[in-house]
């Protein structure tokens, strides 16, 4: 399955959850959130991707955030603008590691995708997330109808809401030739907030790829 998963919000029970080898690890940067992240990342394979989560973050703190942390993506969950995103990526091209971009997109019933052309010189990926009270986390899924006419070749993540009844729409959407790159797994897999649930966990990732 070409298909890659990332898990978000992660605070708990970071470890176990690496051993289900998804593609990404979200932490969550932002005060504001209930899977804020202030700890070490413990060590991880070197095949999952460790993804920071800024919403409208200095560049200062992002940088400390990835020298800390040696985040290989910065996810910018935020109002942040093409501006932003151009000056971030030349502070960040000094390093020597490739370091993604990916810009959030919340969508409600309809998506403008001329708000999104300003971004493709700067974003490596997009990621679509249900627009609701919350920066992320709301448990609820947009229609995902809206993707079917994406204009664009960037990559783009699936997120919002996916639980485990979600896979034949995943399936059917991965049908359409549109650049879907991953789904993001997040709320609907927890216990508490930032507390994955592995056996759910498990069961989803291996009926998705059966």
């Amino acid at each position: 399955m070409n298909l890659k998963i990332k898990i978000c919000g992660m605070n708990h029970n970071v470890q176990e959850v690496s051993l289900l080898h998804p593609a990404y690890l979200g932490f969550i940067f932002y005060k504001g959130s209930p899977r804020n992240f202030d700890k070490t990342i413990p060590p991880l394979p070197n095949t999952i991707k460790k993804v920071g989560v800024f919403v409208n973050e200095t560049i200062e703190t992002i940088l400390e955030k990835v020298k800390e942390h040696e985040f290989q993506v910065l996810q910018l969950h935020g109002d942040e603008s093409a501006d932003y995103l151009a000056s971030l990526r030349d502070q960040i091209e000094t390093s020597e590691k490739k370091i993604e971009l990916w810009k959030v997109f919340s969508i409600g019933d309809t998506l403008d995708f001329s708000e999104i052309t300003p971004f493709e010189k700067h974003a490596d990926k997009y990621l679509f997330d249900t627009q609701g009270k919350k920066r992320g986390g709301n448990g609820r899924s947009f229609n995902w109808e809206v993707l079917t006419d994406y204009p664009f070749q960037t990559p783009f993540i699936l997120s919002g809401g996916i639980g485990p009844e979600s896979i034949s729409a995943i399936r059917a959407l991965l049908k359409k030739p549109i650049p879907l790159h991953g789904i993001d797994l997040n709320s609907r897999f927890e216990t508490e907030p930032g507390l994955k649930n592995i056996t759910q966990l498990k069961k989803f990732i291996h009926a998705l790829s059966s």
